[in-house]
């Protein structure tokens, strides 16, 4: 039988709930393995795992009551090993990484921000800052929109001042943001986000955070400014290759 890993705390943890239950259907009960300082949080891995929002919310189920006892390194759903010794073997092999992490971690959580501009309060702020593209709308308009050339001109000089005020306000919502921050973690780009970041926060700092990323969506209305947190450090747990690998599945 393999072995579903929800998370690694240190061997001294608060001991989880009993009948505490994870993934699977029915649920199968969590229990605890333990390496020198060391101890994962783990269940019997379900035949057919798949990330159903029954599932997700499972996985995230143990890691909150985990985490309401103490620092938890949150493995990503998924994450399943061939068995127990399998995991034990990690937990010694990695053991010094794993303990820093932990450390780094204690009391601490992860907000990710999101941001992307309106692009209708972006568009009219662009406008606002250049002289040379209000000149060249209002040539167009005097001349019944311009000929092609020209308003494909605009149209290229438009995109090319959108896409530099991108790079501006990404950086200007780090800068906003980092101060307040014990560590950064830049994600994955995607389409339609400017900035996609998570920020390492003190749960003491936490509301701080939070006003600062508040004071940040009122003051720059031309953005649109998402915040999600308190999340699990997923971000800041440093995987190294020899860990479980999440199980190959696909979504519904």
């Amino acid at each position: 039988m393999s072995t579903y890993v929800y998370g690694i705390v240190a061997g001294a943890h608060p001991a989880l709930p009993d009948g505490l239950a994870g993934v699977g259907e029915p649920p199968l009960p969590v229990r605890v393995l333990t390496e020198g300082e060391l101890a994962a949080i783990v269940s019997d891995a379900p035949e057919g795992l798949r990330p159903k929002r029954r599932e997700l919310l499972a996985h995230q189920a143990v890691l909150a009551e985990a985490g309401a006892g103490g620092c938890v390194l949150p493995m990503r759903f998924g994450s399943v090993a061939p068995d127990d010794s399998s995991v034990t073997g990690v937990l010694a092999e990695r053991a010094d990484h794993y303990k820093e992490r932990l450390d780094v971690l204690e009391g601490r959580v992860e907000y990710n921000v999101k941001a992307s501009h309106v692009e209708e309060a972006v568009l009219h702020q662009v406008m606002a800052e250049s002289p040379e593209l209000r000149g060249l709308a209002e040539a167009n308009r005097q001349s019944g929109g311009g000929s092609y050339e020209e308003r494909l001109q605009l149209g290229e000089m438009v995109a090319a001042a959108v896409k530099a005020k991108e790079a501006e306000d990404a950086a200007d919502v780090r800068q906003h943001l980092e101060p307040l921050a014990a560590h950064v973690s830049v994600g994955p780009e995607s389409t339609g986000w400017l900035v996609n970041v998570s920020f390492l926060v003190d749960r003491d700092s936490a509301a701080g955070f939070l006003e600062a990323a508040e004071e940040l969506r009122k003051s720059r209305p031309h953005l649109e400014v998402r915040v999600n947190g308190p999340l699990p450090p997923y971000s800041f747990v440093e995987p190294g290759p020899a860990e479980p690998e999440p199980a190959g599945a696909t979504g519904e």
